[in-house]
């Protein structure tokens, strides 16, 4: 993959290097993203209620919450896939629905439930997102040859994208996201349903592209992955955030990630006591 440098978006048009910057020309980086007073109702149904949070760029950071605790939603309207009911979402200062343009040319997605023009080629499909990206056609093709090298599909490159497996899905799905090289990444549940080789390839390819300084923000219920990666992470539940801050400052002084999560969201004294007596009982 390129080298974040080398791109035109070191230096947007019309901005020096300190612009908006401390005194003395010290440039200040705005957070990857800033959501406030974040609300969603599905009827009489919650979903997020009234978030505040805010994610440093140049991180690898998680957003862990059971299942249902509105993690896909959160991520739905940061990214401009669901409009709010109230609050402001900005990433990398620019306001998702005044300024979406602008955002969605500095951010990938891979969301939940992918849906990909299942009819073309996986390479045919990089191409046409390349191209809707307004890439130069030549650069597409060799941003193209390099993520289908790098997560393992040269081989299937000219195989329709409907006869793929789902790993062979996401990693196509993540390299049609990380194609235009930006500057934040969101992904939900990237590795769910994936198989071991296919989801080492991923963290490989995430890993390395946290260490050109953008920032992946992707949503897990799954500590022990979220542990191994993050730097940063985010504990939701029911619609609220619990936690926020480092992976250090998150755990506290608990043994594990996991043992953190369960006290935040309530579930640490959850047992099945006597409910299940008959569970394994005679038959």
């Amino acid at each position: 993959m390129q080298d974040r440098a080398e791109t035109d978006r070191s230096v947007r048009p019309g901005q020096s290097e300190s612009a908006g910057g401390a005194p003395g020309g010290t440039p200040t980086v705005p957070p990857a993203v800033r959501v406030q007073g974040l609300w969603k109702r599905f009827g009489e149904q919650t979903a997020v209620a009234g978030i505040d949070l805010e994610l440093p760029a140049g991180k690898f950071i998680g957003l862990v919450g059971p299942n249902g605790a509105g993690k896909t939603t959160t991520l739905s309207m940061v990214t401009g896939l669901l409009r709010p009911d109230e609050g402001r979402i900005e990433i990398s200062g620019h306001d998702v629905w005044r300024d979406p343009v602008e955002v969605k040319s500095r951010i990938g997605v891979l969301p939940e439930g992918l849906r990909l023009f299942e009819r073309l080629s996986g390479r045919e499909l990089l191409a046409y997102t390349g191209r809707l990206r307004g890439l130069p056609g030549a650069e597409v093709d060799k941003r193209a040859t390099q993520l289908l090298d790098v997560l393992g599909l040269a081989g299937s490159q000219h195989k329709l994208v409907v006869d793929y497996s789902t790993g062979m899905r996401k990693k196509i799905g993540l390299a049609s996201a990380l194609l235009h090289n930006p500057e934040v990444l969101f992904l939900d549940e990237p590795f769910e349903g994936v198989d071991p080789v296919s989801a080492q390839t991923i963290r490989e390819v995430l890993v390395r592209y946290t260490h050109s300084g953008a920032t992946v923000v992707f949503s897990s219920h799954v500590m022990e992955l979220v542990e191994s990666l993050c730097d940063w992470v985010a504990v939701m539940a029911a619609g609220r955030i619990r936690a926020q801050g480092t992976l250090d400052e998150v755990r506290g002084d608990a043994a594990s990630l996991q043992n953190a999560f369960l006290e935040l969201v309530g579930a640490g004294a959850r047992t099945a006591d006597g409910s299940l007596d008959w569970l394994g009982g005679d038959r």
